[in-house]
């Protein structure tokens, strides 16, 4: 027969016992929530440093990736700036139906992009808004590549990549240098002149690339322009002295500051 004593100290024993179940329970739920949210932390900042890495090509660094992999080729990105969206693109002003240039004169030699009205008015109509406001004048080509794509990249008034007119224009003209080969890619061919953007759909804003050699990339770029033949002398001069550091991807060697550009009508 279970005296009283024993009685009570199988009571406090199941008692201790089921405390620490509940205990082991509670540390085990603990555990397992913090895990999560690490986790989730660990998305969101790696999200984060992919948009800034990227931030679409001309404006941006998508890093050290294989260029022999158009999944992962070197792109033109541009970090969208902290003002972008905070307004509209300008009105539409440009005519359609005319030719229009953009006149860069830089310290390194001046360059004439014919620019293609009629299929991507809403970029030369930025242009143009944005360069009769002194817009470029002064600023850097922050951005050149010497390998997997051939760019020299300007348009950002920061200087470092990430900065824009405060709104984005929508992506323009991107069958235009044909159809994309099995590997997902077109050929923007040496004198092309396009847009870099954040990576996503219609997410340009000042940035552009002035492209020295044929590159293969995504038709994600609306190309705009062509260079004329002393632009692309001068450009490719610029690319021969290469990056900053000897590195592939950086700021070129022999800095590159637009003076003043210009739109007019021709």
């Amino acid at each position: 027969m279970v005296s009283s004593d024993q009685r009570r100290r199988q009571l406090a024993r199941e008692k201790f016992e089921r405390q620490q179940q509940r205990r082991e329970q509670a540390r085990t739920k603990a555990k397992r929530r913090n895990t999560i949210i690490a986790s989730a932390l660990a998305v969101v900042l790696a999200a984060g440093a992919a948009a800034y890495a990227t931030g679409g090509l001309p404006g941006g660094r998508s890093g050290d990736k294989d260029p022999s992999k158009a999944g992962d080729r070197t792109s033109p990105s541009a970090t969208p700036s902290a003002t972008e969206g905070s307004k509209g693109e300008p009105a539409m002003s440009i005519d359609k139906r005319a030719k229009y240039s953009m006149a860069l004169r830089t310290n390194e030699g001046d360059i004439t992009i014919a620019m293609d009205a009629a299929r991507t008015p809403h970029t030369v109509n930025s242009f143009k808004s944005l360069a009769d406001k002194g817009f470029f004048n002064g600023t850097k080509c922050h951005r050149l590549t010497t390998q997997g794509i051939f760019v020299l990249q300007c348009g950002d008034p920061k200087g470092d990549g990430t900065g824009g007119p405060g709104y984005t224009i929508p992506d323009e003209n991107l069958s235009g240098l044909g159809k994309a080969g099995s590997d997902g890619t077109v050929t923007y061919a040496a004198g092309t002149v396009a847009m870099a953007n954040t990576g996503q759909p219609n997410s340009g804003g000042s940035q552009f690339f002035l492209v020295y050699k044929d590159s293969k990339l995504p038709p994600t770029y609306t190309p705009f322009g062509t260079m004329d033949a002393g632009g692309l002398k001068a450009v490719q001069d610029v690319a021969k002295a290469g990056v900053a550091g000897g590195a592939q991807d950086g700021a070129p060697k022999k800095a590159v500051t637009i003076d003043k550009a210009t739109v007019p009508k021709v």
